[in-house]
């Protein structure tokens, strides 16, 4: 299978993606730009989605493409902080960053670029110029860092499994994507989400694009992490034919075995939906730090697999 072009310029979209604002509960800005970007390039895919949004989708955005039988489920939203009274902060999510980091967001007084601090009860906090007005959210500052191996920033997760799904749309015939909202701080959006894509065609296959962690079992350049349970376990003969699909296709893969963690795969098997799914991403270093690593490898065979999965699932 032909895997996408290595050169820098590749990686120009998932530099975009990572610089956008877009933590749990405001994700619109990144909503807004997947369809923009989808408006302007679906005219080069192989086939042009139908783009499904509105006010009863609140931030998420769906795009159908043909006749589907797979849904691919990514989620838009990042870990944060959102500003609480004084200058005390409050985590969205599970960030986890070192004092000095410097962080970035806009109220009404304008642009934000603060430094993030702890007090003796480890409690996080900010030293700016100038109060900011609570309820402002707090991001990363970005910090795109490529090399012939690897790319590190800050939001890998997930903006790498929106990128993911993206070069996918480029040649997929049959099938829906999904960009879900509030993964990182409880999620809420996957079941009415999956209830339409259900109900409207009938689809119950779920590929959950998004990124896990390197550990003593799972390592950098070997291959896309196909997940065979985390905190939830998904159908065994489903995840099976995913095995299947990567070894007939000769797609380097890992297989990963966690007790912790979860995704919107999670949501799905909770939910009153007999919905098959399973977690497929590549591993990262420094999961939910600014320094969020990922080796180029992975993300080629993450591509690979989830374009050769919607084919044959």
């Amino acid at each position: 299978m032909k895997a996408p072009s290595k050169n820098k310029s590749s990686f120009q979209l998932l530099r975009q993606l990572c610089e956008i604002h877009a933590p749990s509960g405001g994700e619109l800005p990144l909503k807004e730009f997947l369809k923009d970007y989808v408006k302007k390039e679906k005219r080069k895919w192989k086939t042009k989605p139908e783009i499904i949004d509105g006010e009863e989708f609140q931030d998420c955005l769906i795009l159908k493409f043909g006749k589907p039988r797979t849904a691919i489920f990514a989620h838009m939203d990042s870990v944060g902080f959102t500003v609480r009274y004084f200058n005390q902060l409050l985590s969205i999510g599970s960030p986890d960053a070192e004092a000095g980091t410097k962080l970035v967001g806009v109220d009404s007084l304008g642009a934000i670029e603060c430094e993030l601090e702890y007090d003796k009860e480890n409690h996080a906090l900010y030293k700016f110029g100038r109060t900011i007005e609570r309820g402002t959210t707090l991001t990363y500052k970005n910090d795109f860092r490529e090399t012939s191996d690897f790319i590190q920033t800050p939001y890998l997760d997930n903006r790498l499994g929106i990128y993911n799904a993206l070069k996918v749309a480029e040649t997929l015939k049959d099938g829906v994507i999904v960009f879900s909202c509030w993964e990182e701080h409880g999620g809420g959006s996957v079941p009415y989400l999956a209830k339409y894509v259900y109900k409207k065609w009938s689809v119950r296959q779920a590929l959950i694009s998004d990124i896990t962690w390197v550990s003593d079992g799972v390592d950098h350049g070997k291959g896309v992490a196909i997940s065979l349970r985390d905190r939830n376990i998904p159908r065994r003969t489903f995840v099976e034919k995913i095995i299947s699909i990567a070894q007939k296709n000769k797609i380097d893969y890992q297989l990963e075995v966690e007790g912790a963690g979860s995704s919107d795969g999670g949501e799905l098997q909770r939910g009153s939906l007999p919905f098959d799914w399973c977690f497929v991403g590549a591993p990262e270093h420094g999961a939910h730090t600014p320094h969020e690593r990922v080796h180029k490898k992975d993300i080629l065979s993450m591509i690979s697999l989830y374009e050769a999965m919607m084919k044959e699932l």
